[in-house]
């Protein structure tokens, strides 16, 4: 049997190709194609979707532009898995460019009700409860990242009481597997503070030491924000480079 034909309606002020692309994200955001998976041949969602094949593959370029599917050489083209970890280590040197993983020590995990910044920030309600995390992060055995996590709880619920010596270093994979949140793309604000003494302690650095601070939001295939965090680490050791073309 063949698949229903999809027509697309041109919406007012976007091009048909535009529409489109906005019918082939909502099949993704819908589940129809998960993160990582396979889109069926261009010609095949041309004739699904009643356009033309040069209009099919302006709307799928458009997505890849967006960074929401992305084209493999030789094999096809597929839902952008989302991030793997897109680490914080980017910020500092702390590896000397060996690329490790840091290992992962989750210090506290507790219910909260949220506060009213982050209540705002995850798009629930003032009070709504949140799962909140303190992590450590180290590196050959020494302390490097600190960090504070606010995750909502809709979503992260199976992960609020489970076995903590269970969870994976980087996290982003272990949300995808364990509870299929997919962190499709995340926001990051640079500024610099002062380590309070319990966050000096477990840097293993003086009280009021300079440090510098990322402010993350992560957000999944629909656009919600699905994670707060504030990363922490010695300002001695903060380094980014950016080129400029």
């Amino acid at each position: 049997m063949n698949p229903p034909l999809r027509l697309v309606p041109a919406e007012p002020g976007l091009s048909r190709y535009a529409s489109l692309a906005q019918a082939l994200r909502a099949r993704v955001v819908a589940g129809e194609w998960p993160p990582g998976s396979a889109l069926p041949a261009e010609s095949q969602l041309a004739s699904e979707h009643s356009v033309a094949l040069g209009t099919m593959r302006r709307a799928l370029e458009l997505l890849v532009e967006q960074g929401f599917i992305e084209r493999i050489h030789g094999k096809g083209t597929f839902v952008r898995q989302g991030l793997a970890g897109a680490s914080m280590l980017r910020f500092f040197r702390f590896d000397g460019g060996t690329g490790e993983v840091p290992l992962s020590r989750i210090l506290q995990r507790s219910l909260v009700s949220a506060p009213a910044a982050v209540s705002r920030a995850l798009g629930i309600g003032t009070g709504e409860p949140v799962l909140r995390l303190h992590r450590l992060r180290l590196m050959g055995g020494q302390p490097c990242l600190l960090e504070e996590l606010w995750l909502p709880l809709d979503l992260f619920e199976p992960l609020a009481d489970d076995d903590l010596s269970t969870w994976d270093d980087l996290l982003y994979p272990m949300f995808a597997r364990r509870v299929q949140v997919h962190v499709h793309r995340a926001l990051d604000d640079i500024g610099f503070a002062q380590l309070s003494a319990t966050q000096a302690r477990h840097l293993g650095l003086p009280a009021g030491h300079p440090c510098a601070q990322v402010q993350r939001s992560a957000f999944d295939l629909t656009g919600r924000c699905v994670e707060l965090r504030t990363t922490r680490g010695d300002a001695h050791a903060f380094h980014y480079t950016v080129t400029i073309t």
